[in-house]
């Protein structure tokens, strides 16, 4: 993340920025500015995803600054430090959307503590919430695959035909599926399908190779190897036995 410190007291900008340094690893880059226009040039070239902001400073105030980042549609996190204790200038603020006024004089540590929960309530909120949206639509995907093997079993169905379906790549959706499922998309199929063979061979009406081609497969052998990997019997086998 990125960090500007913009006021045009030299002790204050620098100390502040020197304690964040050496207080907080949140920041591969620290940015500072004595005046409101060189804070304007530093958001406008770095996009800072913070800005400590002086509401009193040459050439552009820090209200200023903030109506010149709207223009640009740029809309970092901004902090105000003033020293003016003036409702005014917090309305003008709020208005142009900071999100924290604080009040000069100030310890460092403070305004630290201030950032630190601007962070986690703006971009570790964020962070979790893309997890949760990437959750949930993995759980859709694999819903959906798992729904329409359910109904088309008996019919080809491949990795690639079934991510093309879904409008999503075959690597996505075969990571997706050893993740979640615990299993390859392909043994979910055969388990989906082996356990539909068993249901016909108990029933006794239909030969091997009948209950084969009727749950999608070509190959009466395949089957059969198939069924007894995942059975630890043959098909004829599993019909001659007590279920």
């Amino acid at each position: 993340m990125k960090l500007l410190v913009a006021d045009d007291e030299e002790t204050i900008r620098k100390g502040v920025a020197k304690y964040i340094e050496l207080h907080t690893n949140r920041f591969d880059k620290i940015y500072e500015a004595e005046n409101g226009q060189e804070a304007i040039d530093i958001i406008l070239t770095y996009q800072p995803d913070i800005v400590l902001l002086d509401v009193q400073m040459p050439l552009k105030t820090g209200i200023e600054v903030m109506r010149e980042c709207g223009k640009a549609s740029l809309h970092p996190i901004i902090v105000i430090l003033s020293g003016y204790d003036d409702f005014k200038y917090a309305q003008q603020a709020i208005k142009y959307g900071a999100n924290e006024y604080l009040l000069k004089p100030i310890r460092a540590k403070d305004i630290l503590e201030c950032i630190n929960n601007l962070v986690k309530q703006y971009f570790e909120e964020d962070k979790v919430d893309e997890e949760d949206e990437e959750s949930e639509s993995t759980n859709h995907f694999i819903k959906e695959a798992c729904d329409y093997i359910s109904d088309h079993y008996m019919e080809d169905i491949s990795l690639s035909f079934m991510a093309e379906y879904l409008g999503i790549s075959s690597g996505y959706l075969s990571t997706i599926f050893a993740q979640n499922v615990k299993c390859g998309f392909i043994d979910y199929l055969n388990q989906v399908r082996i356990g539909r063979a068993c249901s016909y061979l108990e029933q006794n009406y239909l030969k091997t190779y009948e209950v084969a081609y009727k749950v999608g497969f070509h190959d009466e052998k395949y089957f059969s190897k198939v069924f007894k990997k995942m059975m630890g019997m043959s098909p004829r086998e599993y019909r001659l036995s007590e279920h």
